[in-house]
């Protein structure tokens, strides 16, 4: 199976460029499966429904979320009747929405994707992410109920990020982290089969303060005196996000690397995909 992940989509810029390049990727690349990370589509605050229809029409079969998930508040409305939006799996019980959801993949694989925020440097503070995997895995494990598991960890600290990852090696096809804006440089195959990567990075101008435009960010850290809002840098989008291809017989992954398709940084298309 064909997979590819999209890091944040930030604001106008970030949205639009993946509505217009997301189809050619599909075709081009021969993608069975896509998701889509969307929590900074709005503004770089939250999603709405028209961004999140619009996201699924470019070609996303599934588009999650993380801590500005309620930032619009119409997505208290939308997300309990839109089973291929997800926020946060680790939301108290109760919470508007679904965390995770089984989807059938273009080649008819059976894909379980799930969004989990890690706790640490993070607000809200939710329940413990490490005890949600389980029982996501333990309800639904691969290879039987399942043929290929996704796992959204929306987080701050890459050690988090990194043991989360240990902790479901050869249980999960792919854990991508999100949150940072920042792409690194970490996308490999650990011990257990499962593709990981600290951070997909952002589809958004990099030509900013993680997609903020960057004088009031700087301007806050060199005077410590607000003067404005922040507000989603608008100049050309640099598309950020991971392939990966796994395996029809294991669900595992068997080749990884990043998808970087823009200005400021180094593009690159995962190699076996060319």
């Amino acid at each position: 199976m064909r997979f590819l992940f999209l890091g944040d989509m930030v604001g106008r810029s970030g949205r639009t460029t993946v509505w217009e390049k997301l189809p050619g990727l599909i075709s081009d690349l021969r993608l069975d499966f896509v998701v889509v990370n969307g929590e900074n589509a709005a503004g770089g605050f939250g999603i709405t429904e028209e961004i999140f229809q619009n996201t699924l029409s470019a070609g996303a079969d599934v588009v999650t979320t993380g801590n500005h998930v309620w930032d619009q508040r119409e997505a208290l409305s939308f997300a309990p009747r839109e089973e291929r939006f997800l926020r946060p799996a680790n939301f108290p019980k109760g919470a508007a929405g679904r965390g995770s959801g089984v989807y059938m993949a273009k080649n008819g694989a059976r894909v379980l994707v799930a969004n989990i925020m890690g706790r640490v440097f993070m607000q809200p503070d939710l329940d413990d992410p490490f005890a949600c995997a389980e029982d996501l895995l333990a309800a639904c494990p691969l290879g039987e109920q399942v043929d290929a598991v996704i796992i959204d960890f929306h987080a701050e600290a890459t050690s988090e990020k990194m043991c989360f990852g240990h902790f479901v090696d050869g249980r999960a096809s792919v854990v991508v982290g999100t949150h940072t804006h920042q792409p690194t440089a970490d996308h490999q195959i650990l011990n257990g089969g499962t593709g990981y990567l600290s951070d997909a990075g952002m589809c958004g101008d990099y030509d900013s303060s993680l997609g903020m435009d960057k004088e009031e960010p700087l301007n806050r850290f060199t005077t410590k005196v607000p003067k404005g809002r922040f507000e989603a840098a608008q100049g050309p989008t640099t598309i950020c996000g991971l392939g990966v291809e796994i395996s029809d017989r294991t669900g595992l992954a068997e080749k990884i690397a990043p998808l970087r398709l823009g200005p400021r940084l180094e593009e690159t298309v995962p190699a076996f995909w060319r």
